[in-house]
């Protein structure tokens, strides 16, 4: 019992929190996200230490919690993403995803190379530099309305290309570090399997749940079109995993199914509140993951500088370079839009640290870069597309409601 008590007090603490840190960065005029974040490394280990380093650790209570969070908060990101808009943008999203893989890559590898690690070491350091968190943009594009821009869709498409390329990368480099040879048969499987699993899931499914919607409703349950859907979710999220991909990826696609039913708008409604509870948690054990100690000193913070700017520099220029075609303005929006790295910053941080390629030290700079990505892009994002006045996918489609 006392266990239990335990832990609802910490879960008072992060809701807690997370909606204050939210109230003061709106009234900031900032997306909540950015406090929530915050909130995280204010009552983390770093600071008040009301959540301990044990408590954040994979696989935890917490951090199960978080990752439910985000993968609710990607099928809600889903829930008002249609295949045929994504389809639009199809040519811009893959060119985005795959130069914002390359571009972070190689600056990532030239640094740490020049910071003394050996080339196979520095490929890992590289990754951490890579992939972009789908779940920081996203929760941002949801906050300020508009998903159905197509900026928009063009993030969340290159952010499925990325990650692919990500898991990709990251097998390759585990590979090497390991002192094993490269299989590039099984690489080349992995990577069809993903690309596989991506292309039957989102086109099949959208095509059946277009025209299959009805049987959502054959249980009694008064809500068993959301109780279908939300097992769909994370039945997929598993199974994303199992082809190497994050199961935020799996989530996506069970939203994206979703929004072609007839049940739609009510899908999304009904999902509201499961948001409002879930998705606080994971930006704040993201936040809390950060250990300040290790940069208490002016050589860490100047390092901390650089890295973060390579990091945000390279991205911004891979996904501007890929989105050129659609506009100076647009490529903007979409080249800040891939910068957070977020929790994929931070898992391949702790791989690095496990591996012993990482000090404590690098390793408190990958994670602090990771989200310090996470916390400056949003606001930057937040006035890019405030003052842009592009259309947005849907207009004068009659198809779909407001």
């Amino acid at each position: 019992m006392h266990h239990a008590a335990d832990i609802l007090l910490t879960l008072f603490i992060i809701f807690v929190a997370a909606q204050v840190g939210a109230e003061i960065a709106q009234r900031l005029k900032l997306p909540g996200v950015v406090g929530e974040i915050a909130a995280g490394c204010v009552v983390g280990p770093s600071l008040l230490g009301w959540l301990t380093p044990e408590q954040i650790l994979p696989g935890t209570p917490l951090d199960v919690l978080a990752e439910i969070g985000v993968v609710l908060l990607l099928f809600s990101v889903g829930l008002e993403t249609r295949l045929d808009d994504l389809k639009k943008v199809g040519k811009s999203a893959m060119l985005v995803g795959v130069l914002g893989v390359i571009v972070p890559f190689g600056a990532g590898a030239l640094w740490a190379h020049g910071e003394g690690f050996e080339w196979i070491k520095s490929m890992f350091v590289a990754a951490a530099f890579v992939a972009t968190s789908a779940g920081i943009t996203a929760r941002v594009l949801q906050e300020l309305g508009v998903l159905q821009r197509i900026e928009s869709r063009v993030i969340l498409g290159a952010a499925v290309i990325d990650d692919i390329l990500a898991m990709l990368l990251l097998g390759v480099v585990s590979s090497l570090q390991g002192g094993g040879s490269l299989d590039l048969q099984s690489l080349l499987l992995t990577l069809a399997g993903a690309i596989g699993f991506v292309a039957i899931i989102g086109w099949g499914g959208a095509k059946v749940m277009r025209h299959r919607s009805a049987w959502l409703e054959a249980p009694i349950n008064p809500h068993s079109a959301l109780t279908v859907v939300l097992a769909i979710c994370l039945g997929l999220a598993w199974l994303s995993t199992r082809f190497g991909l994050a199961a935020i990826i799996g989530a996506f696609l069970a939203g994206m199914i979703a929004s072609e039913t007839r049940q739609r708008d009510e899908l999304e409604h009904q999902t509201l509140p499961l948001l409002s509870f879930l998705t606080p948690f994971f930006f704040v054990v993201t936040g809390a993951k950060v250990n300040l100690a290790e940069l208490a000193s002016v050589d860490a913070l100047v390092m901390l500088a650089i890295v973060t700017a390579i990091a945000i520099v390279s991205k911004l220029f891979g996904g501007f370079l890929g989105a050129l075609s659609l506009g100076r303005r647009a490529a903007t929006i979409i080249g800040f839009g891939m910068v957070p790295r977020g929790e994929v910053g931070v898992v391949i941080a702790s791989l690095g640290l496990a591996a012993g390629v990482f000090s404590d030290r690098i390793y408190a700079i990958i994670v602090a870069m990771s989200l310090l990505t996470a916390m400056v892009t949003p606001p930057v994002l937040a006035w890019l597309l405030k003052r842009d006045d592009s259309p947005d996918l849907t207009a004068g489609r009659p198809d779909v409601k407001g």
